[in-house]
Parts: structure tokens; sequence; C-alpha cells
């Protein structure tokens, strides 16, 4: 692993369509990671419909597959070894969500790793404050990025709206 970059492991159990590569994953993780990038780790695994399903009924009580879940190591062993946890995406969910939302599905799959990192890091959505805390942190991330409001549609984006 290089100085002040995480270590992110990619592992694919679903073929088609188009998917970020390696270092797109790593260099969203480093975004969001910041200046304590280095010493970090993190997986992903990019599943099917059916595999998200099951995962998302397990450890969610949610009988329908999800765009993305989050696996936070427990803090001490994080503190200990650096190993933030895994996230789990199906680019089949993320790419129908992205039509359905008319937004870009490069931006769709930065957005939904970025929103994932943060889960491992501890933010917590269910709580209001938590929530727009959140949101801020997902926004400031992806302007540095390059990537657009995802909170804000398009047709407001190209009216000035947002």
């Amino acid at each position: 692993m290089s100085a002040g970059r995480a270590s992110v492991s990619v592992l694919r159990q679903v073929r088609g369509g188009w998917t970020p590569s390696a270092r797109e994953f790593r260099l969203w993780t480093d975004t969001v990671l910041g200046s304590a990038a280095a010493g970090h780790e993190v997986c992903v695994l990019l599943v099917g419909e059916r595999r998200s399903r099951s995962l998302n009924a397990r450890y969610r009580g949610r009988d329908k597959s999800t765009n993305v879940l989050s696996f936070p190591v427990p803090q001490e062993a994080a503190r200990s070894s650096g190993l933030l946890g895994d996230l789990v995406i199906c680019p089949a969910v993320l790419r129908a969500e992205a039509r359905a939302q008319d937004k870009a599905v490069h931006a769709h799959w930065a957005h939904l790793v970025v929103h994932g990192l943060l889960h491992l890091l501890r933010y917590d959505p269910e709580r209001a404050s938590a929530a727009q805390r959140m949101e801020r942190r997902e926004v400031r991330v992806l302007r540095q990025l390059g990537i657009a409001n995802p909170y804000v549609s398009r047709s407001k984006r190209r009216h000035g709206q947002g």
C-alpha cells in the first residue's frame, strides 16, 4: 500500500455492465478519508440482486435487493487494524436507480460508495441531525470529486435552482 492511500480490495461476483475500476474505488475512498487514508482498508464486494436481497433480508430485515450495504468492523478492531469494513454493492440496482432518477451512472456509483464509506465511519442517518450532517459531508466529498449534489434533481440543476 502506498503512503497516504487506503487499501481497497474489489471482489466481483457479477459480470456485465460497467463498473468502476479499482483505481476509482480507491480515489473515492481516499477522498472520503482525506489525510487519514493511509493505513485503512476497505473491501468492496459487487453482487447480484439475489445475493443483495438475501443480505438485506438477513441484516436489515428488508426482503428486497438494495444498492449498497455497509458492514463496519467493531470500533476497537478498526482502531487497532485500520480495517474499516465491507461495502456490498449491487450494480444492477444501482444502474436501475440511476436511470429512474435521471442520474449519470458514474456519479451514482461515486455517491453510493461515498455514502457507504460514511456508514463505515459510523455516520448514522437514522437520526435527523446525523442524517443532515452525513448528507452535507457526502455533498462536500462529491464536490471535491467534481460531482454535482445528488440530492438536487438534474432538471433543477439545469435551470440554476440547485
